[in-house]
């Protein structure tokens, strides 16, 4: 499969022309314009310092329906204790700090580079990204963030420092998307602890479907505020 190269003019090949990787296109640049034309169109970037922007549409692509979130007794005890407090477009910038300092087994590096920082930051102060926040006296143990449009919240990364705060943010990200009337959750890759939450992996065609309904829905630009329990998902 060829791998598109883009150029300054604002346009992505279909998503049906990914790889069978998911990979994309390669190049580009990281405007808002860009980025938005790209979630709206099913893609995303995804790349690591010293490679050039990658563009993604995988097929299968890992979706939350709001109405599948999985909730464990331990973590309804959890919601129900309230050991946290939660906010909400407060500390976009630490928490995008804190995802890109986050390590996982076998990967030393981050794919938030200082331009995809700078980029999403960009998009949260034009009300398109935003963070949800936990925090325990204070100081920020756990969070995400993500883009939202219409009725698509696109995760992009979460973090953890105390067990159960980034469990106890994606509650609050469903309570919200359900009484926002949100269709899904794009979780973008499959992941066994996302699969454990109730995401699951659904045909690339399928999302497409999904994605063009839900941008339908009206723009729910920022910033965010509580309006609703995270025990309520």
């Amino acid at each position: 499969m060829p791998i598109f190269r883009l150029t300054d003019e604002l346009v992505f090949p279909r998503p049906e022309w990914a790889g069978p990787d998911g990979l994309l296109a390669v190049g580009g640049d990281l405007r808002i314009e860009r980025l938005l034309l790209a979630y709206r169109t099913g893609i995303f970037p995804w790349y690591g310092e010293p490679d050039p922007i990658l563009w993604w549409s995988p097929d299968p692509r890992m979706v939350l329906f709001p109405d599948e979130f999985h909730v464990s007794r331990r973590l309804r005890r959890v919601l129900r204790s309230a050991p946290f407090s939660i906010a909400m477009d407060r500390a976009f910038d630490e928490v995008i700090d804190a995802c890109a300092a986050t390590r996982y087994p076998g990967r030393e590096d981050t794919w938030i580079t200082p331009e995809m920082r700078e980029a999403y930051f960009r998009l949260h102060e034009a009300g398109w990204a935003h963070s949800i926040e936990c925090r325990r006296d204070g100081a920020l143990v756990g969070g995400l963030y993500g883009i939202s449009l219409g009725r698509c919240f696109f995760g992009e990364s979460m973090f953890s420092r105390e067990t159960n705060a980034s469990k106890v943010a994606l509650a609050s990200l469903v309570a919200h998307a359900r009484a926002w009337g949100f269709a899904l959750i794009d979780c973008q890759v499959e992941s066994p602890h996302l699969e454990s939450l109730g995401a699951r992996p659904i045909p690339r065609a399928d999302f497409l479907r999904l994605l063009a309904d839900a941008l339908d829905g009206p723009d729910r630009t920022g910033p965010w505020q509580i309006e609703v329990p995270p025990d309520s998902a």
